[in-house]
């Protein structure tokens, strides 16, 4: 085992141990206290999965942990997250399993937030954009993946787009639309896509215009999916379920939301940039 499974089996150790010392000798008995299956408290105790942070939250309770200890039990678990959100390690099962459980999440979501700095959200993407963006990020990483599953995946997420149980909303910069990370020919593609994405009461997508004016600066890509929130970086994918996380993060996009554009005048800002595509595509 590396030396990341090895920090979350000793993490899952001292869980035992929290539980063995509350009385509970065996963890069929602790499961039952708990209403879980058992097989989820001898994988969190084996280190063979990482607990969320309401599954924590729960033991420390059913165990009387100290505040003390539990903090620091808390800021071990999120330390092996960051470690295990490595995007070499989340990506060990190729870039299509990692499309597939990120459709997963969508399809049991009712709340979906989508804001992306430099790339548009994958919910908007197009096949050959798409494929352009999960093979600069193989290359990055010096991964030889499964770049057509995975853009076939990402495809097959955006069913979600025309669940109108669902609150999806999808933020991005007009600077997006420039960056040229694929061929004109592919984000002229792209832009009609976006011309093209159903408006709904369920699925609404603006655009920050540049030169707008913003009250908070945001540092990276941000999911918000009901209770969590995940954060993209160059190196990790972090999900968080902790609760000032969630808030923080959804402040974030509450600020920015109200300064992008939709409608006409976001369709003014595709149009624009697809003329100058238009102009490099010759």
């Amino acid at each position: 085992m590396n030396e990341g499974n090895q920090r979350l089996r000793d993490f899952g150790a001292r869980m035992r141990t929290l539980r063995a010392n509350a009385g509970f000798l065996t963890g069929k008995d602790f499961a039952q206290r708990l209403d879980w299956q058992q097989s989820k408290v001898s994988r969190i105790e084996n280190g063979k999965q990482a607990p969320t942070d309401s599954d924590v939250n729960t033991w420390f309770e059913a165990t009387e942990t100290s505040e003390s200890e539990a903090s620091e039990l808390r800021d071990e678990l999120r330390a092996i997250r960051i470690e295990m959100a490595a995007w070499p390690r989340q990506l060990t099962k190729g870039h299509r399993d990692r499309q597939v459980r990120a459709g997963q999440v969508e399809q049991r979501s009712s709340i979906i937030r989508a804001f992306d700095l430099m790339l548009l959200p994958g919910l908007v993407q197009t096949a050959d954009y798409a494929r352009d963006v999960l093979t600069s990020h193989a290359t990055l990483h010096g991964l030889d993946t499964d770049v057509g599953a995975a853009v076939r995946a990402r495809m097959d997420r955006q069913k979600v787009l025309f669940d109108t149980a669902k609150r999806i909303e999808i933020l991005f910069l007009e600077s997006t639309l420039l960056y040229s990370y694929s061929a004109p020919e592919v984000m002229l593609a792209q832009i009609d896509r976006l011309l093209a994405l159903p408006v709904t009461s369920s699925v609404r997508f603006r655009i920050l215009p540049l030169l707008s004016r913003l009250d908070v600066i945001p540092m990276h890509g941000i999911w918000i999916f009901d209770d969590s929130v995940i954060i993209e970086t160059n190196d990790s994918e972090i999900v968080s379920e902790d609760p000032g996380d969630l808030e923080l993060y959804n402040k974030i996009l509450d600020s920015l939301w109200p300064a992008g554009v939709e409608g006409a005048h976001a369709r003014e800002i595709l149009m624009a940039a697809s003329q100058r595509w238009a102009t490099l595509n010759g």
